[in-house]
């Protein structure tokens, strides 16, 4: 049967008064249908599907079933990506607009139907991210945060994998004409642009790219990989506006090189959704102790400096600028040398040892931070679990073939090694993982790095016996397909 697709797109940005907007927020759908299935692809511009952000947690199950309802569409078929977009405050429409805005998307895509071919491919951008653990010297992981300093240079041993590729699914109209460019890429979308007004960030600069270069309609839709530990390479620079525009014009163009590569042709369909449960993590009271134990050890290693930040800067430049002779030029500590003094020399070691207090306890502080902001994460997550009343949680695995790519989801921030893993294992040559997809659980960890903390860690519910169980239903779907 000869496959058919259409595309269509709803405006779901807040309409709230005095609310800044940058650039629209849409929710994106792509229908297709090879005479014997249908599916429907949805990117959104959101936070999340469900558990935090805008979108609540009914969002998904009653989108799914009115889609079905009304549009023939099986419930269990629809993927529903969210792009993981940050700016602070209310960034959609209400609830009920929500859901009627992303169904008219798929409504107008169902009638936009049109005979098309679907080719597949990886298109490269890594000079925009990086992984944003830092692995140190002690074994620990130390997250890049803009909620706290990153550690001392001389602690750090090296740095996480990025997942650089860009896959890339091309639906054409059977002339040869782009209709929709599906792009799933691994990264984080914080930075925001320079008014910190509600904006798309990156991806959504990135579609504008592909569309606007494409022309005649064609619709770009952008679906979040497994990017919980990726971040926009300048997310921590200074020196330069916070704008992600430059940042998603390279996205754009080094997709739209990898969409000019690929070859479209006939393509089937399937789909496949099923729903495991995961395990919460049961031993946060314990992770609760162990870090209150090390606040109160770094609080007991603060020390008395005469110092105050007036002071200490000043003299740390003078010693930093010049550490061997840093009260005065040489030819002083020659003289005194010769005359048998050693004022300067005694002063320069009383003040070495005041600037090293002073540092020290800084440092310290910077840790203190770290872990306070990990205590009310844990406090947050035992409220969230002991609500849930349950050892386990509901997680959708689906599944997507289109032609020779396949789209493998997750309800969760995947970081990138399990991204990695996931494609390595495939035995499919163009596997993309579409997480953020189909609901949220919050990040989803590798078993390795429960022990050595780091944010996402911290931040995860799941225990750790949750990678072998997504894993094996997400590489059985996989073989399935």
């Amino acid at each position: 049967m000869q496959l058919r697709a259409g595309v269509a797109k709803s405006d779901i940005t807040t309409g709230e008064e005095g609310v800044l907007v940058s650039d629209p927020l849409y929710a994106k759908a792509l229908v297709l249908d090879d005479g014997i299935t249908k599916a429907v692809i949805i990117a959104m511009d959101a936070l999340a599907i469900g558990g935090i952000g805008d979108i609540k947690d009914d969002f998904l199950p009653k989108l799914r079933s009115r889609i079905e309802n009304e549009l023939n569409i099986p419930g269990a078929n629809v993927l529903v990506n969210a792009s993981h977009t940050h700016p602070q405050g209310r960034l959609l429409c209400d609830d009920a607009e929500q859901i009627g805005r992303t169904f008219e998307a798929v409504r107008q895509a169902l009638q936009n139907m049109t005979e098309a071919r679907a080719g597949s491919g990886f298109g490269h951008e890594d000079r925009i991210i990086v992984n944003r653990n830092l692995k140190m010297h002690d074994g620990s992981h130390w997250t890049v945060r803009y909620a706290h300093p990153c550690p001392q240079d001389k602690d750090v041993a090296g740095i996480g994998p990025i997942d650089p590729s860009i896959g890339v699914l091309r639906i054409d109209r059977l002339d040869g004409q782009p209709l929709a460019v599906v792009y799933n890429y691994a990264c984080h979308l914080l930075i925001g642009v320079p008014d910190r007004g509600v904006t798309a960030n990156f991806t959504g600069f990135a579609s504008k790219v592909i569309e606007e270069n494409l022309g005649n309609g064609a619709m770009a839709l952008f679906l979040q990989g497994a990017g919980g530990d990726i971040l926009e390479v300048f997310f921590k620079d200074v020196h330069r506006p916070r704008n992600s525009e430059p940042l998603g014009t390279m996205l754009g163009l080094s997709t739209l090189k990898a969409v000019r590569q690929i070859q479209t042709k006939d393509a089937g369909l399937n789909v496949l959704s099923e729903t495991i449960r995961l395990p919460l993590r049961r031993n946060i009271p314990e992770r609760m102790e162990a870090k209150l134990e090390e606040q109160a050890k770094l609080l007991a290693s603060l020390r008395s400096t005469t110092l105050n930040f007036k002071t200490f800067l000043p003299l740390y430049l003078k010693y930093a600028l010049n550490p061997e002779y840093p009260a005065d030029y040489s030819y002083r500590y020659m003289h005194e040398a010769r005359i048998g003094s050693n004022e300067l020399v005694s002063m320069d070691a009383h003040n070495r040892g005041n600037l090293d207090r002073f540092l020290n306890n800084m440092y310290t502080m910077e840790k203190l931070i770290r872990i306070q902001e990990e205590l009310e994460t844990f406090q947050f997550h035992e409220t969230l679990i002991r609500e849930a009343g349950e050892e386990t949680v509901p997680a959708e695995v689906q599944g997507m073939k289109i032609g020779d790519c396949v789209l493998i989801t997750a309800p969760a921030e995947l970081l990138v090694e399990i991204g990695l893993k996931l494609k390595k294992q495939s035995p499919y040559e163009h596997t993309f993982v579409s997480a953020f997809t189909n609901g949220y659980l919050h990040y989803a960890a590798p078993v390795e790095h429960y022990s050595k903390g780091g944010y996402e860690v911290t931040e995860c519910l799941l225990a750790e016996e949750w990678q072998e169980a997504y894993e094996t239903k997400a590489n059985d779907i996989l073989r399935r397909l």
